[in-house]
């Protein structure tokens, strides 16, 4: 194949190129930020002031050296600073919020083993380009069932049971008395899990098409103690068979759904005549109007009545939907 001929602009081509560079700078943060969690970097460098590589392998079991270029490439991004006259590096409290806190508002490393899971994938992607074939979420590695719980478990820590549910017409009334709740799409089951642990006289059901997730969110259920009102079955979003539910939810997962009406179809046959679907999805455009009209014309096609924005947070809308 002979090349193209180009008329290239010099300005636009190092504009280009700078751009180019920091995104593969971000690039190969990934391992490096990935290593840093599994390792005990961040933590050991949380709230303990500046710190040598020397002091930082002896803390961590690790080998100085590695870790030495570990906390230079740490400080070229900005992760870390680095005090030239006495040689030592320290993790601001700002981002020891983000990457040594799991239970913090966000959890960076966790988002990078999502992304970690994209380019381990990518050879089965690029066939799915070429044949024109689907590739389903059971398809991709154990880096993005984990890294997607992990990353999005403390939004819902913080904000479901104090914000979210509270917004919607009576739902917290009924999980205080007793409800009967189907969360679809659970994953790994963190926020079944958080419903549970807060309205202990409601019953729980997660439904997740991925065999492998529902075993560890079970799992998950029993070391949370909630195993006697929650339970978790392997069941795609459109056949899952709980009927006369009073709270169905879907976390983060709608839209990822091949066929998101017939999934809306299904969930207003599982409810009550008086039940609520709550759909958490991320706020994905410059302004909410520009993503809540095609979700709601998928609510307006299953043959819901009522449609509303609940709330929201910088990452989430918050919807709710009524027979």
């Amino acid at each position: 194949m002979s090349s193209p001929k180009l008329n290239v602009d010099p300005d636009k081509l190092n504009a280009f190129l700078g751009q180019a560079l920091n995104d593969m700078g971000a690039a190969f943060q990934t391992a490096l930020i990935i290593m840093g969690e599994r390792l005990g970097l961040y933590k050991a460098m949380a709230g303990a002031g500046p710190m040598t590589a020397e002091e930082l392998a002896r803390k961590t079991e690790t080998n100085e050296r590695y870790v030495h270029e570990w906390l230079c490439a740490q400080a070229a991004s900005g992760y870390v600073t680095y005090d030239a006259a006495s040689g030592r590096f320290t993790l601001p409290d700002e981002q020891a919020l983000l990457l040594a806190v799991d239970s913090g508002p966000a959890y960076l490393p966790a988002a990078y083993q999502v992304i970690a899971s994209t380019v381990i994938d990518e050879p089965q992607l690029r066939e799915s380009f070429r044949t024109g074939f689907g590739f389903g979420w059971h398809q991709h590695n154990t880096n993005l069932f984990e890294g997607t719980e992990r990353f999005f478990r403390p939004s819902y820590a913080a904000n479901l049971i104090s914000s979210w549910i509270p917004a919607l017409d009576g739902a917290e009334a009924r999980l205080k008395a007793g409800a009967d709740v189907a969360d679809v799409g659970c994953g790994h089951g963190a926020s079944t899990i958080l419903m549970a642990q807060a309205y202990p006289k409601s019953r729980f059901i997660g439904y997740d098409y991925h065999e492998p997730s529902i075993k560890h969110a079970t799992e998950a259920a029993e070391r949370a103690g909630v195993a006697d009102r929650v339970r978790f079955a392997v069941a795609g979003a459109k056949y899952f068979p709980a009927k006369q539910q009073d709270l169905v939810t879907f976390f983060d997962c709608l839209h990822d759904m091949g066929d998101p009406a017939g999934a809306a179809k299904h969930v207003r046959s599982s409810l009550k005549p008086d039940g609520t679907w709550l759909i958490v999805e991320p706020a994905a455009g410059d302004r909410i109007e520009q993503n809540l009209n095609p979700v709601g014309r998928v609510f307006e096609d299953a043959g819901f009545t009522a449609f509303r924005r609940a709330a929201e947070t910088p990452l989430n809308l918050i919807l709710e939907a009524k027979r």
